[in-house]
């Protein structure tokens, strides 16, 4: 991944703030900011779970945004993470990532990317994307227009030849 596109994912990161201050890990402030900015109300429990996806590039589900949350301490309910999740990425502060039908992944790389996911692990890479480019598009149907393309390009192990 190209540090030009790690470095432009940060959705807490105002590019018109002095650059001269801090513009690595998140503070609560500027997280809360951020919420309020984007027409949210930035309760503890929202800048809590935004605090734990915003931290650096990651992908995590709910389930692990919830582990995080209460192996600090704090009480926070199940809908609540969800809820706040769904706000969040409706709000364009994360991205949601359907995996399947029964499994999302919330993506703190905001900027269009694609992704590998290791069917094995679940893990998901960012891949870069300048590395990934169409040759063809197909035509839309009539009165749509393309929002975004994402590309998930499932990996599993090569298995063995036969008779190896």
């Amino acid at each position: 991944m190209s540090s030009e596109y790690s470095a432009q994912h940060r959705p807490d990161v105002d590019p018109s703030a002095d650059p001269s201050s801090n513009q690595g890990t998140p503070t609560r402030d500027r997280i809360a900011q951020q919420l309020h900015l984007h027409g949210l109300k930035p309760t503890h429990q929202r800048v809590r779970v935004a605090e734990i996806l915003m931290a650096a590039p990651t992908h995590m589900t709910a389930e692990q945004i919830l582990a995080q949350i209460r192996k600090g301490g704090e009480r926070v309910s199940k809908a609540t993470v969800y809820n706040t999740l769904k706000v969040l990425a409706q709000r364009g502060l994360v991205r949601q990532i359907h995996l399947d039908p029964e499994r999302s992944v919330y993506d703190s790389t905001i900027v269009p990317h694609h992704h590998f996911h290791d069917l094995e692990t679940g893990e998901l890479k960012d891949i870069d994307p300048n590395d990934i480019a169409f040759s063809r598009f197909p035509t839309l149907p009539e009165g749509m227009e393309a929002e975004v393309v994402e590309v998930v390009i499932r990996l599993r192990r090569k298995r063995a030849a036969d008779g190896a």
